[in-house]
């Protein structure tokens, strides 16, 4: 068994990232800090769908190919019996959890609005029926995606116990394992796709909230 790596530097800081970037966006919404709340998620936005992108041209450990799992691997992964590099199959299905719920807090806060102050880049191309759907999804949605983060912190903590330390490896980037090492790409690719993207969606919906954050 020696050390191999297992995430890239685009993975590695794509979790912190998004760890800070949900802890802004639920406290500003609920403050009513609207600007910042606006300019993280458009931010936010961005990285994901960086991931998206660095799933298809990433890392091996990093593909989302790799993410989908048959349900008899997930069992095995939840027995303990599951010794894959880099997210096991039931850590995959996590993944892919919060993929969904996270996309689907970005998309509808893009056609969400309070018929006073907030109103979504999106809100005048869709009818009032969608807005108002939209507007539900996003408030109610949380509440499951708050959860979501509470079963995933948990099983960080059951696999501490049993001696295995998820959040170490998200920072350093490897692991002592007896697999081959699975082939990595450089990692500022990945941030340099994700410098783009994220000055497309704040060059087009996020110059105003941007200048009343900083003004």
């Amino acid at each position: 068994m020696g050390k191999i790596k297992v995430w890239d530097g685009f993975i590695r800081g794509f979790h912190w990232l998004l760890v800070g970037a949900l802890a802004v966006l639920y406290i500003s919404g609920e403050e009513g800090w609207l600007e910042l709340h606006f300019v993280t998620g458009y931010l936010l936005l961005a990285l994901m769908l960086t991931r998206l992108i660095w799933g298809v041209i990433g890392s091996d450990t990093a593909r989302l190919s790799r993410l989908i799992n048959p349900p008899a691997k997930v069992m095995s992964a939840i027995k303990g019996e599951d010794s894959s590099v880099g997210h096991n199959a039931a850590g995959s299905l996590m993944v892919l959890l919060f993929f969904v719920l996270i996309l689907m807090q970005l998309i509808t806060g893009l056609f969400t609005t309070d018929d006073i102050l907030v109103y979504g880049p999106l809100v005048k191309f869709v009818s009032y029926d969608l807005v108002e759907l939209a507007g539900t999804i996003h408030h109610s949605n949380i509440d499951f995606l708050i959860a979501a983060i509470a079963l995933h912190i948990t099983a960080i903590i059951i696999y501490r116990i049993k001696g295995k330390n998820l959040a170490k490896t998200l920072i350093t980037g490897s692991a002592e394992l007896s697999s081959e090492q699975p082939k990595m790409q450089p990692g500022w690719k990945a941030y340099i796709i994700f410098l783009v993207l994220a000055g497309v969606l704040i060059g087009l919906w996020g110059l105003e909230p941007l200048s009343q954050l900083v003004g």
